[in-house]
């Protein structure tokens, strides 16, 4: 217990992993549904904790740094939130049927499985055990994006399933290779694994094998992360899996597979005779941006919309880490914070949505503001900050990545601009359907909690108008520390 206090890792693992034992023999969901957000927020607790306690020395299995600090906090942030909304959510859908108790025996169980995989991954110091723990979480999704056990609900999970896989093998192999390029440095068996070990001797590794290994993690991870033209699993679990799991995917795990691909970019760009990682992220970022932005205007179901604008954002994102250098690395992390919480925030209210219509069809969508204000304005703000409006944190990161950007690479800059007015524009046109016109579809009370919803929004809002000069100095820390 006293190493639990000493070291906020271990709790932060050990929470989700004894809740998702006891939550998978638990029966009934009302209980099993409180217990899961109260383990989502003692894991939250511990998370925060990072900031006041002092950092144990990196060991073998376990490192915390500036850099997962981020990640880690704002995963089990998000991962409250969603617990919180799931409650409700998955409440209504046992009452109207299209759930059964019997389907959803594990569901929680597998939430804290799936949270627990995702946090190992993110303080793991090992790279094989962070393969490892990005294929448990993936693995656990896989099972919750099926669990309508409608026709289309499974075919989506079997194609995440089935391209993840080929992703994670892709990884694996590349995860193999650097560790033969480190073995003739570090030695046979772990501590060719243990990544402090690697960036200290990155420098005298094969570069011809981490080059090759490179491409491999990029590609592997990369299909994690949802990146064009590897993105084709997304938008269909984001669709047909309960919102909740949508949240997480879009807010949260294609973070933790773009975390893999940050590490191993420092490890390869400690090489002096390295391929450059840079220019490969920025061409896969763009694609993703241009690609996503077109799509929208494409989508009639609204959780597709959505799941392509992650695909956008998270190639923003990939873009402004390949770009590099300090601001860049600033405004790539802060995108990457500001849009978990506004995605998330989007799906908090689109799955409230979906339950009241009857319907995730765009068509049967309209005048939110009129039938339901509190949800409809809600929804309006989500698509305005996703879209980077001004004063959301959305706009302020997306400008520091074009700035940076024409300093350094103007046509890049153009090109960049030009998707995010594509997607801008495709952003806007549903808005206008969503809240104007008359109301479509059932008018009745929206019975949730909204509470989600707005505290996200209220902290994206915050960060546009002002970051504290705290919060500031991390992020310019770890920009630094991402090279």
């Amino acid at each position: 217990m006293s190493a639990l206090f000493a070291n906020p890792a271990y709790a932060i693992l050990a929470i989700p992993a004894a809740s998702a034992v006891l939550l998978a023999l638990l029966p009934g969901y009302r209980l099993t549904a409180r217990l899961n957000v109260l383990a989502s927020f003692l894991t939250l607790l511990s998370a925060l904790s990072l900031f006041v306690v002092e950092r144990a020395p990196p060991g073998p299995y376990l490192l915390i740094d500036d850099l997962n600090i981020v990640f880690v906090v704002l995963n089990t942030f998000v991962g409250f939130t969603a617990a919180s909304f799931s409650a409700s959510y998955i409440n209504h859908e046992l009452e109207t049927g299209r759930l059964t108790p019997t389907y959803l025996r594990f569901y929680h169980g597998m939430y804290q499985l799936m949270m627990f995989g995702m946090n190992l991954a993110l303080l793991s110091n090992n790279i094989g055990l962070m393969w490892v723990a990005i294929e448990v979480a993936t693995l656990t999704t896989v099972l919750m994006v099926g669990i309508y056990r409608t026709h289309a609900a499974l075919e989506a999970a079997w194609k995440y399933f089935i391209l993840g896989s080929v992703g994670i093998a892709l990884a694996l192999f590349g995860t193999i290779l650097v560790y033969l390029a480190a073995q003739p440095v570090l030695g046979e068996g772990a501590e060719s694994m243990i990544w402090t070990s690697l960036i200290a001797r990155a420098g005298e590794f094969d570069p011809a094998i981490l080059n090759l290994a490179f491409v491999f993690l990029l590609l592997g991870y990369g299909t994690k992360v949802g990146l064009a033209p590897l993105h084709a699993w997304l938008p269909d679990a984001h669709a047909e899996g309960p919102t909740p799991i949508s949240a997480v995917l879009s807010g949260l795990l294609l973070n933790v597979a773009l975390y893999a691909v940050l590490r191993f970019k420092m490890l390869i760009a400690t090489h002096p005779e390295a391929l450059a990682p840079g220019p490969l992220m920025v061409s896969m970022g763009l694609l993703s941006v241009i690609f996503a932005a077109f799509m929208l205007y494409r989508r009639r179901d609204i959780k597709r919309l959505f799941a392509y604008s992650s695909i956008e954002h998270m190639g923003i994102i990939v873009f402004a880490f390949g770009m590099g250098g300090p601001l860049a690395n600033f405004a790539g992390l802060l995108h990457m914070v500001m849009h978990s919480l506004t995605k998330s925030a989007i799906f908090y209210s689109v799955g409230h949505v979906a339950q009241i219509k009857g319907t995730q069809q765009i068509d049967g969508i309209k005048g939110l503001t009129q039938s339901h204000p509190v949800l409809g304005w809600g929804l309006a703000l989500g698509v305005l900050a996703i879209a980077g409006m001004p004063p959301f944190g959305v706009f302020m990161s997306e400008f520091l990545v074009v700035t940076s950007t024409f300093a350094r690479a103007p046509v890049l800059a153009l090109l960049l601009v030009f998707g995010l007015l594509v997607a801008f524009g495709a952003l806007l046109m549903r808005l206008s359907g969503f809240i104007f016109g008359a109301p479509t579809g059932k008018v009745g009370p929206a019975e949730a909690s909204f509470v989600p919803l707005y505290a996200h929004l209220a902290l994206v809002l915050a960060a546009g108008i002002y970051l504290p000069g705290p919060v500031v100095a991390w992020f310019q820390a770890v920009a630094v520390l991402l090279g």
